[in-house]
């Protein structure tokens, strides 16, 4: 591996033998840190054969056979794994300064084939479409300089939690059934909140802050939050409420619910950003892109969600609504609401909802250098084993760059990956003498075959670790 230094790899090994306690049996060391160390290679491909070449290339049959039951069968806790990774990073990304916020999203992984745990058509963001694919919902903990994924759970579909078929091939533990997104993530935060991660306001885009269990789940943890949501969403004007409960006429039980009439009723956030005149709006730099600042318009008001209050004794208490309408469109392009304080200024507003895209940091390096995407079994286990495994890779480099910043000098001493052994094929190339593995999906990723041994330029570990900051200047969309 090209650049790595003494340092280095010191603190790789005391990293890994602080994960070792919380996976179990000793004899799992070893696959424990080859698979990290596999998966910080400048290799392309991160499946199970390919890691097993790349760090033992003179025994590759048994090293995948090894790493192959690490990832896929061996009943370590992911749940233990990600909350050492956690306590181990944490102090480091701390050090840039206080976590700031708690942010939720999901990702895709798009297959062509259907028998991979939890795959089915759906809304995949990396596609921007529906199509078959997995959905994974996270939890990452982020300030200004860092961020970090603290949970990770696959989304089950109706199709798969109902099936009893389906998991028993992909070994779905029988305590899972369907969730929503939003509900896996609330469980998440609450998890989080239990075990005394540092709080931070929690983000989110709007498929989970339109879902008015979500926030106020959020509320009853004593969170506050800035969600993106829809401009369809129902909202009272400034000042205004729903009317309150009709006086009781003497008979029957005495209403109990606030009303609505036709000459005072709510309008959509999308009517209320209209309504607008030109004061509120602000034209802000939210971040620095490749070549110049990014800009926008934005205004902000303190209303009342509606929030389905016609079921309710009384309205919902006032939030803010930060929108973004840029310059020349036609229409707002987004939309949220917040629980900050009511003195919070629209830059602070601005400033916690556009935090959110610190995520999109981690899915692209997560994704792109240390292959999320790549895992080729079908089963829950291994699925999540191999995400926590990733996001343990990721965890050490968030370290590494923390605790070496950019300006610091990077003394390399041209660790070599080491040689793949003559002859040696990926088990997805052809080869006619082989026999299909049933328990591997064959067509496990909607990409072509990736070449093994072709190394990536921004792969190696202290390029990643000392290179540009994780700053806004290199946030990306997934």
């Amino acid at each position: 591996m090209p650049d790595w230094t003494a340092e280095s790899e010191a603190a790789f090994d005391a990293y890994v033998d602080a994960l070792i306690g919380v996976i179990g049996h000793a004899d799992r060391a070893e696959p424990l840190k080859d698979y990290c160390l596999g998966l910080l290679m400048p290799i392309e491909r991160k499946s199970v054969e390919p890691l097993a070449a790349v760090t033992a290339p003179s025994r590759v049959s048994a090293k995948h056979q090894s790493l192959l039951h690490f990832v896929g069968q061996a009943p370590w806790s992911d749940v233990a794994l990600l909350a050492r990774v956690r306590d181990w990073v944490l102090p480091q990304i701390e050090q840039r300064g206080p976590i700031r916020a708690w942010i939720v999203d999901d990702t895709g992984f798009p297959k062509k084939g259907k028998h991979s745990v939890g795959v089915a058509r759906q809304y995949c963001g990396q596609l921007g479409k529906q199509d078959n694919c997995q959905i994974a919902v996270s939890l990452s903990i982020a300030n200004d300089a860092a961020s970090l994924p603290i949970a990770y759970e696959l989304y089950l579909p109706h199709s798969w939690a109902e099936d009893p078929e389906q998991r028993k091939k992909a070994k779905i533990p029988a305590e899972i059934t369907f969730r929503t997104k939003p509900r896996i993530a609330l469980e998440q935060i609450r998890t989080a909140k239990a075990e005394g991660v540092a709080p931070g306001v929690v983000l989110a885009d709007a498929g989970y802050g339109a879902d008015g269990g979500f926030r106020a789940g959020l509320s009853e943890l004593g969170l506050t939050y800035v969600v993106g949501v829809q401009p369809t969403l129902s909202v009272w004007r400034p000042g205004e409420s729903p009317l309150p409960p009709k006086p009781w006429s003497g008979r029957g039980r005495p209403p109990s619910r606030v009303g609505r009439t036709d000459n005072h009723k709510p309008i959509s956030a999308k009517a209320m950003a209209e309504e607008l005149d030109a004061e509120p709006w602000r034209t802000m730099a939210w971040r620095e892109g490749t070549n110049t600042e990014l800009n926008s318009r934005f205004a902000a008001v303190r209303l009342r969600p509606t929030s389905r209050d016609y079921n309710r004794p009384e309205a919902h208490a006032e939030e803010w609504l930060p929108i973004e309408w840029t310059e020349g469109e036609v229409e707002p392009s987004k939309y949220w609401l917040s629980t900050l304080l009511a003195d919070a200024t629209i830059t602070q507003l601005v400033d916690a909802a556009k935090l959110r895209w610190r995520i999109e940091r981690d899915y692209q390096e997560l994704k792109q250098e240390l292959g999320l995407g790549h895992y080729e079994g079908r089963g829950w286990r291994g699925f999540h084993h191999h995400a926590s495994l990733c996001i343990a890779a990721y965890g050490f480099l968030v370290s590494l760059r923390e605790n070496d910043p950019p300006s610091t000098p990077t003394r390399a001493q041209g660790r070599q990956t080491p040689r793949l052994p003559g002859g040696y094929r990926t088990r997805r190339s052809s080869d006619p003498t082989r026999a299909a593995r049933p328990d591997l999906d064959p067509n496990p990723q909607a990409t072509p075959d990736c070449r093994l041994g072709q190394p990536s330029a921004t792969m190696s570990v202290l390029h990643k670790a000392n290179g540009p900051s994780a700053s806004g200047s290199q946030f990306m969309t997934q």
